[in-house]
């Protein structure tokens, strides 16, 4: 892979050791994916020329989700009351908004259905008397946790939209691997704070591996412009 392919974002490490095995992170530059894409043209435009037969490809959730069309302009979002009601008692962190402003609590509302978010709303504060965090999401389940709100970091125009996890991402992931000649493919959800994998194209692959692997966001979560990667074991 020549020098031009990738590139190492700064202030991210391009090897990382886990369990005893060191594994290359390459981050590959696009240009700004929108619903006019298609994830599977995407994938194979930028990480075929690269990508080798035991490489994992991954690509960033909030991608793979604008081409689906489940980036929603902020103008666009009504909050009904009760979400305006409920942001008010999300966690506030330096790395992301998430469900703590009414229109991402309006979608959450939406996505996950009116009854379960306020049976997690009910549990996470009773978890809170007991000093544990952490128990909304278990509850409300991953597509309240994959809701992107705006921040001024974001990569405009998405810096005035919210944005959804992924359609059906194991079977998206299995389409954008298939594109690749059958290299695995991961659809992840990571940011500075935690993450997860919400698609993988092949059930042997090691979803808790993958997020050792990616822990420091080697993609990063700002300007760079970098949404997808490949993963390459150093031998």
């Amino acid at each position: 892979m020549s020098e031009e392919s990738y590139i190492v974002n700064e202030g991210k490490n391009e090897i990382i050791e886990v369990d005893g095995v060191k594994y290359q992170r390459l981050a590959i530059r696009t240009h700004v994916i929108t619903d006019k894409d298609d994830v599977c043209d995407v994938i194979e435009k930028y990480a075929k020329p690269y990508a080798k037969p035991d490489d994992i490809v991954f690509m960033t959730e909030k991608a793979v989700a604008c081409t689906q069309r489940r980036a929603i302009p902020m103008k666009d979002i009504h909050p009904r009351p009760l979400a305006k009601f409920l942001c008010k008692f999300v966690l506030k962190t330096p790395y992301g908004i998430g469900l703590g402003i009414p229109e991402t609590m309006e979608m959450a509302l939406q996505e996950c259905g009116t009854p379960r978010i306020l049976f997690a709303a009910a549990v996470s504060a009773v978890g809170k008397l007991f000093h544990k965090r952490g128990w909304f999401y278990k509850i409300a389940g991953y597509k309240a946790r994959s809701i992107d709100g705006p921040c001024d970091y974001t990569l405009p125009p998405y810096n005035h939209y919210v944005v959804l996890g992924p359609a059906e991402p194991d079977e998206t992931a299995q389409k954008m691997s298939q594109r690749l000649g059958g290299i695995k493919v991961a659809i992840t959800d990571i940011n500075d704070l935690e993450g997860q994998i919400l698609g993988i194209s092949h059930s042997s692959m090691d979803r808790d591996l993958l997020v050792k692997i990616l822990k420091d966001n080697p993609l990063g979560q700002s300007l760079e412009q970098t949404p997808i990667g490949i993963i390459r074991v150093v031998k």
